[in-house]
Formats: C-alpha cells, sequence, structure tokens
C-alpha cells in the first residue's frame, strides 16, 4: 500500500525531468514507476540525435539522482530505485524524431487502412517520412506519421554498411 503523500503524479514527473534530461541535449522519452517489492523503480528512457553514451547516461543519471535527492516533493518518502537508459530497438516509432534518427535502418509498418510496409527508410520530415520498399526495388513510398498504426524497426544481422556506417572486412559493423 503506498501513502498518499509516496503517490507519483506522471505529469508533474515528465515536468521534473524533462529540463534535467535536456541539459545534456537529450529528449525524455519516457519515465514511469513501478512497484519493486518495498521499494519502487523509477525507469527513465532518454535519447537523442546521433545516440547515446554509457558516459552520456552515467551524466544524465547523476543529475536526477541529484536533483530528487534535491526536492523529496517529486518521489515522495519511500525507497526507490533509478533505472536511466536509452530505449532499445523494439521501442514503437511514434514521433518524428524517432523516425529520423532511424533514417537508413530497415522498419516494418502497419497502416491503419489494414496495409503493410516494409522497407528501408530513406528521409524523413515532420508530417511523413520516405520509405524504399523493399519488394518493389526502388521504389519510394511517403509513409505519412498520421496513417501509421504501428511502425518499428527491423533487426537486420547482414545490414549494409552506410550512413556514417563502415563495415569492417568481417562484416562487423562500426561507427
Amino acid at each position: 500500500m503506498s501513502r498518499k503523500s509516496d503517490h507519483i503524479d506522471d505529469e508533474r514527473l515528465v515536468a521534473f525531468l524533462r529540463p534535467i534530461v535536456a541539459q545534456f541535449g537529450c529528449d525524455l522519452e519516457a519515465a514511469d514507476v513501478t512497484p519493486a517489492g518495498k521499494r519502487r523503480l523509477l525507469r527513465v528512457l532518454v535519447d537523442r540525435d546521433g545516440g547515446i553514451s554509457l558516459d552520456d547516461v552515467a551524466d544524465v543519471t547523476r543529475a536526477i539522482s541529484k536533483a530528487l535527492d534535491a526536492d523529496e516533493s517529486v518521489m515522495g518518502s519511500s525507497a526507490y530505485t533509478l533505472e536511466v537508459s536509452s530505449p532499445g530497438v523494439d521501442r514503437p516509432l511514434t514521433l518524428p524524431r524517432h523516425w529520423r534518427r532511424n533514417v537508413s535502418r530497415l522498419v516494418a509498418v502497419s497502416l491503419l487502412d489494414g496495409g503493410k510496409v516494409k522497407g528501408r527508410i530513406v528521409a524523413a520530415a515532420e508530417e511523413s517520412a520516405e520509405v524504399e520498399v523493399t519488394d518493389a526495388a526502388g521504389q519510394i513510398r511517403t509513409v505519412a506519421y498520421a496513417d501509421v498504426e504501428k511502425a518499428k524497426i527491423q533487426i537486420e544481422f547482414n545490414r549494409p554498411a552506410g550512413a556514417g556506417e563502415t563495415a569492417d572486412e568481417d562484416g562487423v559493423e562500426e561507427d
């Protein structure tokens, strides 16, 4: 049972975390609190264009921890564990920045009208993305975000080098 003073207001939590994360040039992708035994688990997902390193995650974690320690009104007085990470490749593409950050990757899209598109993201703008359809060599299809029911990046084990990446002689990708 949680005490009323330990109830977490999600909007207030996001409003508290967003400027801390922004100091590091990152976007707050998600923040949620879940019970974990006698403690609670605060999971914070951060990302930015060009990706995020482990050092970046450590810096953001320290800043969030320090801010939460200084302001007990956000998380309450009960114990919690803070976990900061970047979203995994399985995160759905829901915002234009998600599409932009995944240019050159293979995507599977389910459309609201029941259609499906699978291909490589070649460009992303504020309202739509351009996808080179895998079933039709060279065909580019504009996918409006408003028409997307679900879009997820597909994992490729033999992804061709490109878009700022190189493959070494063993075929291992390097950034």
